[in-house]
Formats: C-alpha cells, sequence, structure tokens
C-alpha cells in the first residue's frame, strides 16, 4: 500500500508586485487504488497544486509537508521524485524538437527502472502500449510534442503513463481539448493503469465529462487555494448541476 500524504501544504509563487501565497492549507491523502477528482474553476490553485507535488521550482513551499510512504517528497528533486514512484502528466506539455517519442520514452523507463530495457523487449512493449491508445506507430519518431494536437499530446501524456507504472499519477486537466472519442481512449488508458499497477490517481478537472470515464471514488472542491469540501461522486453530479458558486460565497463569507 503506497500513500502521498499532503499535510497543512502552503505555496507561494513570485510575482513583479512580490510573493502571493497560492496554496493556503492543503491537507490530502492519495492511496493505493484509489481515485481522487479535485475540481474547482479556473485560478483556484489546482494546477499549482500539482506543480508542487512533482517539484516545479516556479514554486516555493512555505509551511506543510507532502511524504511518500513516509519519506520527504520535498526533500527530492524532480527526478528523485519520479523514480520514487510520483508521475505529472501535465496540461501544456513541451516540445522538446529533434528528441524523438520513442527516445524519450525509453531514456525516462530506464531512469525509472534502473536499467534499460532490451530493446526487442522495448519496441514490443512501446508498440502495444501505443496500440492500446489507438496510436499510429509512426507517432513513436516524431519530435515530442512537436505539432501535435491536443489529442495527440494528451495520449502521449498516457502512454508515458503505461509504461512507467508509477505509484501515483497525478493527472492535470487531462480532459483539456479532448473530442469525445479522445476522452473515451485516454480515460480507458487511465483505468487500465490503475487496474495494472492497483496505482492512486489525483485527477485534476473543471469539468465532470471525464469522470463518466473514470470512476472517481472521491471528489474534492478546490476553492481559493484549500479544500472546502469532500465527498464521494454524488458531490461531481451536485457540482455539475450548481456549480462552484455556493463554495465560493462560503470562502468570502
Amino acid at each position: 500500500m503506497t500513500t502521498l500524504a499532503i499535510k497543512d501544504l502552503h505555496a507561494s509563487v513570485t510575482t513583479d508586485e512580490g510573493d502571493r501565497e497560492i496554496l493556503r492549507g492543503v491537507s490530502l491523502n492519495v492511496e493505493s487504488g484509489t481515485t481522487h477528482a479535485v475540481m474547482g474553476p479556473n485560478g483556484s490553485g489546482k494546477s499549482t497544486l500539482a506543480y508542487v507535488i512533482a517539484g516545479h521550482p516556479k514554486y516555493r513551499v512555505t509551511s506543510g509537508s507532502i511524504t511518500l510512504d513516509g519519506q520527504n517528497v520535498l526533500d527530492m528533486s524532480v527526478d528523485e521524485r519520479a523514480r520514487a514512484g510520483l508521475f505529472l502528466a501535465m496540461q501544456y506539455p513541451v516540445e522538446v524538437p529533434g528528441v524523438s517519442v520513442s527516445n524519450f520514452l525509453r531514456t525516462s523507463v530506464t531512469a525509472v527502472r534502473g536499467e534499460a530495457p532490451k530493446l526487442r523487449t522495448w519496441v514490443k512493449e512501446l508498440k502495444d502500449s501505443m496500440a492500446e491508445l489507438q496510436m499510429d506507430p509512426a507517432f513513436a519518431e516524431r519530435s515530442l510534442n512537436e505539432g501535435f494536437s491536443g489529442g495527440e499530446k494528451k495520449r502521449h501524456e498516457i502512454l508515458q503513463l503505461s509504461l512507467l507504472q508509477p505509484k501515483i499519477a497525478v493527472l492535470d486537466e487531462t480532459d483539456s481539448g479532448l473530442d469525445v472519442d479522445a476522452l473515451r481512449v485516454v480515460s480507458e488508458g487511465v483505468n487500465t493503469y490503475r487496474a495494472d499497477t492497483n496505482g492512486g490517481v489525483l485527477l485534476i478537472t473543471h469539468y465532470t465529462r471525464i469522470l463518466r470515464y473514470i470512476k472517481p471514488d472521491f471528489v474534492h472542491v478546490f476553492v481559493d487555494g484549500r479544500i472546502v469540501a469532500s465527498g464521494g461522486p454524488e458531490l461531481a453530479e451536485s457540482l455539475e448541476a450548481e456549480g462552484y458558486e455556493r463554495f465560493q460565497n462560503s470562502v468570502t463569507a
């Protein structure tokens, strides 16, 4: 059993006007085999939470803690966090011209597993994983994210998830920019990851449509840098019908 434990987490970002606190006391546990959906309006700090977990240098943790099976995540470098079993699927993956998808993935897998997969085994593993995501085999030779559509970028993120098999996957706006068919394929990839690895999922989203395919065990409402309500799948249904206004009003009241 793996547990990602976030306790009273505060984090800031430096702006031209000075430091601005974005996370204002986030507490959350994500365990193996569970899916947590974090939902909230734009600008509430959801993506900041994802990037702080992953170790983005733009954000500074001012207090609180993040541990993975008792190990202090905040003391780890970005690559150490990945090797420990944390994974971030980014909302806006960066382009890396000149680096092929296949080379990037094999290098990543080598770093996480501690040894390079044998070439013959690797080719089959990559081909099978791409087929599950309905990806053209020629995709593997394209430069990383260069000229990719939104759907191609998201499928590539889930392809990484499939191959790296982390303990905990943080998925930031994975449904952003996807049509119905791509959403279904990407969601099936996430569900397969969880079924195959018993991994934990922290799914950050604005909308409930992805939750029709990826069933959450827990739903959290994120407003103004903190979790203001938690519940089961029924909470997502309530948000679909009523929106976030009542939660925003309770924070400002």
